[in-house]
């Protein structure tokens, strides 16, 4: 019997090639989102493609009874759910000062309660189980706040409290679910055309920018070995770690930097669709306008899916090392 795989934002972006991911290895998967057209459309190109089962299933993932009532289909209709996967999200391009009180609830509950309402409703069914995996998506923004993103940082932020607050409960009760994060770094993907954009400018991810095949790789890593957390790219880890060392010298660098590195020159035409409460129609799928500037790999995956090796290879290197300096001594 094929495992089972449910992936929250799963028609476009990152969710997207996610669900390609795990459809490519063998599982089945439900697909959820808002946009009913585009799920159809990729359910019926993975099912092609890979002869695995999909579920479209158009779900708001704001709405925890639409998350409760998709879970519920996804095991009558596919079977127990294996893994569940949280990506979707929902922002705003604007200063604070900007922002009314209705777009920072939607983009929190999108983005924050989504996920919230996701381990939910897996961890509600894996307990009758005592098996399975949730893999919550976060963000190098989930660490180190930038201008004009205060909504997605603050949701980022929130998705990582969460959830280290449910890993303790899981070890408390000695579970056998695992729960795991992955922190991603720029990625292309259409949430640079269609999320809410007050700057009057297009906007794009700061540099280096990753395609959405990467993240989906580490996810699928994430949920299929025991790892508490995965950082995916150099740009992931520096933010982290600056953060840590130096945060007073990043808000300043971020003061000046930080609104022209994520516009560009091109003027936002008139009344640009956004999909902050209504979803944005049109054939979107995994990449965004970005393909020229993404890499499609990252080496910081790399050292983690081989990690034992390398520090076998470290290890072996740092006693080669002393042993000839010990020689030398003598």
């Amino acid at each position: 019997m094929s495992k089972v795989a449910v992936v929250t934002g799963g028609g476009a972006g990152v969710g997207r090639a996610t669900a390609e991911e795990f459809a490519r290895q063998g599982f089945d998967v439900a697909l959820l989102a808002r946009e009913p057209e585009r799920l159809r459309r990729a359910a019926s190109e993975l099912e092609d493609a890979y002869g695995v089962r999909v579920l479209p299933l158009p779900t708001d993932v704001a709405d925890a009874q639409a998350v409760e009532a998709a879970a519920t289909h996804v095991e009558d209709m596919l079977g127990p759910i294996d893994v569940w996967i949280n990506v979707a999200m929902a922002t705003v391009f604007a200063p604070v000062s900007a922002l009314t009180p209705e777009e920072i609830e939607r983009g929190t509950k999108v983005t924050y309660l989504g996920q919230v309402h996701g381990m939910r409703a897996a961890l509600a069914r894996m307990r009758r189980r005592n098996r399975g995996t949730i893999v919550n998506v976060g963000s190098a923004l989930g660490y180190r706040s930038v201008p004009l993103q205060s909504i997605y940082c603050g949701a980022k932020f929130a998705i990582r409290g969460f959830t280290d607050a449910l890993r303790s409960e899981i070890i408390h009760d000695r579970l056998n679910i695992h729960l795991t994060m992955v922190d991603l770094p720029a990625i292309n993907t259409p949430q640079f055309d269609w999320s809410m954009n007050k700057m009057g400018k297009r906007a794009q991810p700061v540099a280096p920018i990753y395609q959405p095949e990467v993240a989906a790789r580490a996810i699928y890593f994430a949920a299929t070995h025991r790892r508490r957390q995965v950082w995916v790219g150099f740009s992931t880890v520096k933010a982290i770690l600056a953060n840590r060392v130096a945060p007073g010298l990043i808000d300043r660098y971020l003061s000046r930097s930080g609104y022209s590195g994520q516009l560009t020159e091109e003027r936002l035409p008139p009344n640009a669709p956004h999909n902050l409460y209504e979803p944005v129609a049109g054939d979107f799928g995994a990449h965004g306008r970005f393909d020229e500037q993404a890499r499609d790999t990252s080496w910081e995956m790399f050292t983690d899916r081989h990690r034992t090796l390398l520090w076998t290879v470290a290890s072996v290197g740092i006693a080669s090392v002393f042993a000839l300096l010990t020689r030398r001594r003598d």
